[in-house]
């Protein structure tokens, strides 16, 4: 009893009486419909759409030929966003999101920084893999010629790749 009840009641009056200083208890009370999708955490299978929403993607000058070949690795990233969608469903597009953010769920307020697509060129060295920097979410691609090839090194680090020790 003291557990479940007593001891988080002092906090849950605290709360509910910071919510009647401006009427917002009232109006809760009253449609309760309203407030529910802001009160409550309702999860909802993640699409492949939303992984991409939550990236913004850094390009190169207007004009470039690297610019020209990042279209082409970001058409990939769509496309692979839609297989993964398809062919696995939201659990494989969550791996993809804790890769790139070392996040499981998108906090309440969003994430900030908010998420990043850069790109490896191969003058900077060619890189085989995509690199994720969780600490700044930030997912960097490499430039692939192909899809397939895009699609094989991209499944191949989420799923070689676990993330701080975790199984």
């Amino acid at each position: 009893m003291f557990q479940v009840i007593n001891r988080v009641r002092g906090p849950f009056e605290r709360f509910r009486d910071g919510l009647k200083t401006l009427g917002v208890l009232e109006q809760i009370q009253n449609h309760p419909e309203s407030f529910s999708p802001v009160m409550c955490y309702n999860p909802r299978p993640l699409t492949a759409d939303q992984v991409d929403g939550l990236f913004h993607i850094r390009w190169s000058e207007e004009g470039s030929n690297q610019k020209r070949e990042e279209r082409t690795v970001v058409a990939f990233w769509r496309d692979y966003l839609q297989d993964v969608e398809e062919e696995d469903g939201s659990k494989k597009l969550g791996d993809i999101r804790a890769f790139a953010t070392g996040s499981d769920a998108v906090p309440p307020i969003g994430f900030s920084p908010q998420p990043s697509l850069e790109f490896l060129h191969p003058s900077g060295g060619a890189a085989k893999f995509p690199v994720a920097n969780t600490c700044i979410s930030c997912l960097r691609l490499p430039i692939y010629s192909t899809y397939d090839c895009f699609k094989t090194n991209m499944d191949f680090a989420i799923r070689n790749t676990q993330g701080f020790g975790m199984p």
